[in-house]
């Protein structure tokens, strides 16, 4: 079991590494997610440090211990996210914003010139 533990894990770390290479993801959120792989990484290999870590904290079962990291890991991406969700969304509105106001500008600009084709000057 742990021969494959790891084999998934470096394999995940693989993925993670080539999609950073091929610019799929950006290097913030890939370095989480290889600090992440190691981790568990190292918990494949000693899987007595979750014990040992079970028992300084005082949990019985060290897999509850893996399953509060890993709740409280993916509630810290989730809100994490979520942050970079709403800058982007305001960064959208604002760019809409200003969309809007040169098409109006240019509406009137437009509306300036000579409806005449020949009449019009040359830019």
């Amino acid at each position: 079991m742990t021969v494959l533990a790891v084999l998934f894990v470096v394999a995940v770390l693989i993925f993670v590494i080539e999609m950073l290479r091929r610019q799929k993801i950006r290097e913030k959120y890939a370095v989480l997610w290889i600090v992440i792989g190691l981790a568990t990484l190292i918990l494949a290999v000693f899987p007595d440090l979750l014990i040992w870590a079970a028992h300084v904290v005082g949990v019985q079962v060290p897999s509850n211990l893996l399953f509060a990291i890993a709740l409280i890991l993916l509630m810290g991406v989730t809100l994490h996210l979520s942050r970079e969700v709403s800058a982007g969304e305001d960064e959208i509105r604002a760019l809409a914003e200003e969309v809007a106001i040169l098409r109006t500008d240019l509406r009137e600009i437009q509306d300036q010139l000579p409806k005449n084709p020949e009449s019009r000057p040359i830019l």
